[in-house]
C-alpha cells in the first residue's frame, strides 16, 4: 500500500528495557482505532532464526502458524493483537546476508562489488516494506533488536535513517531509554538517556519520541529537560513506569498519550479514543483474583523464565478467565528424583511437563509424570512432555523395561517415541523440523473434545520424534487412549488416560495459540480441572 506509515522502535542505555512491550502496546492503541496494524522484529545476530539457539541464549523460540522459528517478541505480539504473524514479521542479519549472498551467487548485481550500503540495506528496507506493500498494512511497526551502539545494529539504523528520508512523515522513530534512580542521592538521572539520543545522532536518526523507562514518576520538570536536550517537544517524552502486568502497559500508553502523538506525528486521524473495553475487563479480572492456582511447571530451562514465556503467558490467561491467580511454580527438572517428588509437588494443583530437547533432565521429567498419574493430578504434557507421559507410562504400566524415545537412547528394545519417517534423511539442523500449524482430528467424548468444543482444531507444532503408532493398540488396551490425530499423515497429537482426573499430553504447542482477548481452549479445560474439587 503506498501510503503505509512505518513506525521505528529502537532502544538504548540497556537491553531488556521492553521494546517488544512498547512496540505491541502502541500496536494494540492503534489497532483499536480502527487501523490495520502488524510488527516485525529485526535481530541483528548472525543466526539464520533462532532455531538452533539455547533457550539460555534468547529465551524461548516462536512458532508461527507458517512455519518460521521466530524471536520470542512475536509471542507478545500475537497475544496484544490477537492476529497471527508470519516469517515476514522476524528478520535476522543472517537471514539478509544470507539473501544478498545468494542474489550475488545469482549474478544479480550484475557484475557490481557488494557492500552494506546499498546492498544490505537494500535488503533490510526490502523486508521492511514487504509488510506494508505486500499485505496492505496501514501501520508497519518494526522494533530494531540490541541498543544503539552495537555494531552488530548500525546496518538497520542506517536503513532508519534513509526510510526517514526517503518516506518524511510516513515513518518515524520511536527511541526508548532508561532514566535510572539513585538511591544514595534520591535522583532520576537523565544522562543515560542524552548519552543514547547522542549516539543516535551520530548515526544521522532523529528520534520523533522518546518512551522513558523509570522506576519513580518523572516530574514535569524532567521531562522538559529531556525535550530540550533531545530535540523533541514535550509532548513526546512518555513515561513508561514499572507496572505489575506487561498487560497494564497499553493503559499506561494511552493515559501518556503515545498512540495521539504517533498518529499526529504520521498525519493519520486521530479518531475517537478506543475504551479497551475487553482488554480493561481482562485486567480488572487479573487484579481482583483472590484465589491462587499451583502449576508446577517442570523443565530444564528454568533458571530463565524466558525460556517457557508463552507458557507462562498461557497458564495466567486460562487462570484469569478461571477468576484464579496462578502460582507458577518452576521445579527443575534435574532436581526431581523419586526421594523428593512429593515434597517438590505435593502443593501443586496441576504439573505441566514442559517441551525441549534432548537427554538433559528427562528422568526428572520421568518422575513428575509418574507421581501426577498416580496421584490423580491434574496433568498437561506438551511436546517433549507428551513424549515423557507416554515413556513413563510404557515402563511403569505396560512393563516395557528400558522404553524410551530414540532421540534418548536409539538402541532402545521399545522404543515408543520414534523418529519421523520424513526427517530421517535431514541433516541440517536450523529449520528442518515438522513447523508450523497442522490439523487435528479430535475424538468425541476425550477431555480434550469437551476442551475445544469441536472435532477439529489446527495447532503449531515444532518437533522430530512422535508417538511410533506400533504400540498404538497396546497402549489403548492398557488406558491410554489417542484423543486426537492427523488424519493425512496419521500421527498422534494427543494421549489422554480417561481413568484420570484429567490427563493430556499434546504434541503441539498450544501456548503459541493463547492471547488475552483469546485464551487457549487447553489451558482453561487444564486449569478448570486443577480448580475443580
Amino acid at each position: 500500500m503506498p501510503d503505509t506509515r512505518y513506525v521505528f522502535v529502537t532502544g538504548g542505555v540497556a537491553s531488556s528495557l521492553g521494546k517488544g512491550i512498547i512496540s505491541a502496546s502502541l500496536a494494540k492503541l492503534l489497532q483499536a482505532r480502527g487501523y490495520s496494524v502488524t510488527i516485525q522484529k529485526l535481530d541483528p545476530y548472525l543466526n539464520v532464526d533462532p532455531g538452533t539457539l539455547n533457550p539460555y541464549e534468547h529465551g524461548e523460540c516462536y512458532v508461527t502458524e507458517d512455519g518460521a522459528e521466530t524471536d520470542l517478541d512475536l509471542g507478545h505480539y500475537e497475544r496484544f493483537l490477537n492476529v497471527p504473524t508470519s516469517q515476514a514479521n522476524n528478520v535476522t542479519t543472517g537471514r539478509i546476508y544470507q539473501n544478498v549472498i545468494n542474489k550475488e551467487r545469482k549474478g544479480d548485481y550484475l557484475g557490481k562489488t557488494v557492500q552494506i550500503i546499498p546492498h544490505i540495506t537494500d535488503e533490510i528496507k526490502r523486508n521492511i516494506k514487504l509488510l506494508g506493500t505486500k499485505h496492505k498494512f496501514d501501520v508497519v511497526i518494526t522494533e530494531i533488536g540490541g541498543t544503539v551502539g552495537d555494531i552488530e545494529s548500525l546496518p538497520y539504523v542506517e536503513a532508519v535513517r534513509q526510510m526517514k528520508w526517503e518516506l518524511g512523515n510516513r515513518a518515524m522513530v520511536i527511541h526508548l531509554t532508561l532514566v535510572p534512580y539513585l538511591k544514595a542521592s534520591g535522583e532520576l538521572k537523565t544522562k543515560p538517556t542524552q548519552h543514547s539520543v547522542k549516539a543516535l545522532l551520530e548515526t544521522g536518526v532523529q528520534p520523533d519520541v522518546l518512551v522513558l523507562r523509570t522506576e519513580q514518576e518523572l516530574s514535569p520538570d524532567i521531562r522538559k529537560k529531556v525535550a530540550l536536550f533531545c530535540n523533541v517537544d514535550n509532548k513526546s517524552v512518555i513515561q513508561s513506569i514499572d507496572v505489575p502486568t506487561i498487560y497494564e502497559v497499553p493503559v499506561k500508553m494511552q493515559e501518556e498519550g503515545l498512540d495521539e502523538t504517533v498518529l499526529n506525528k504520521l498525519q493519520l486521524p486521530a479518531n475517537k479514543k478506543p475504551e479497551l473495553k475487553e482488554w480493561k475487563a481482562f485486567l480488572t479480572k487479573l487484579k481482583n483474583a483472590k484465589k491462587e492456582v499451583k502449576i508446577g511447571l517442570v523443565g530444564k530451562y528454568v533458571e530463565l523464565a524466558d525460556a517457557y514465556k508463552s507458557i507462562i503467558e498461557a497458564l495466567i490467561h486460562a487462570a484469569t478467565y478461571n477468576d484464579r491467580k496462578a502460582k507458577i511454580e518452576l521445579i527443575h527438572s534435574e532436581s526431581l528424583n523419586n526421594e523428593n517428588v512429593a515434597e517438590k509437588l505435593k502443593e501443586m494443583d496441576g504439573i505441566l511437563v514442559a517441551p525441549g530437547f534432548g537427554h538433559r533432565g528427562i528422568d526428572g521429567k520421568l518422575v513428575a509424570v509418574k507421581y501426577a498419574r498416580e496421584n490423580n493430578i491434574p496433568f498437561l504434557g506438551i511436546c517433549l512432555g507428551m513424549q515423557c507421559a507416554v515413556i513413563e507410562f510404557a515402563r511403569d504400566v505396560l512393563k516395557y523395561d528400558n522404553a524410551n524415545s530414540r532421540e534418548m537412547d536409539h538402541s532402545t528394545p521399545y522404543p515408543v517415541i520414534d523418529l519421523m519417517e520424513d526427517q530421517k534423511n535431514v541433516t541440517d539442523m536450523g529449520g528442518t523440523m515438522r513447523l508450523g500449524a497442522y490439523d487435528c482430528t479430535l475424538t468425541k467424548n476425550t477431555n480434550s473434545h469437551k476442551a475445544y468444543a469441536s472435532e477439529h482444531t489446527k495447532e503449531r507444532h515444532r518437533h522430530r520424534y512422535e508417538f511410533n503408532n506400533e504400540y498404538l493398540k497396546a497402549f489403548e488396551a492398557a488406558g491410554m487412549k489417542p484423543a486426537g490425530c492427523n488424519q493425512e499423515t496419521g500421527l498422534v497429537e494427543i494421549m489422554e488416560i480417561p481413568s484420570h482426573k484429567w490427563f493430556v499430553g499434546v504434541q503441539f504447542h498450544p501456548e503459541y495459540s493463547s492471547t488475552v482477548l483469546k485464551p487457549h481452549p487447553i489451558f482453561m479445560a487444564f486449569i478448570r480441572a486443577a480448580i475443580s474439587e
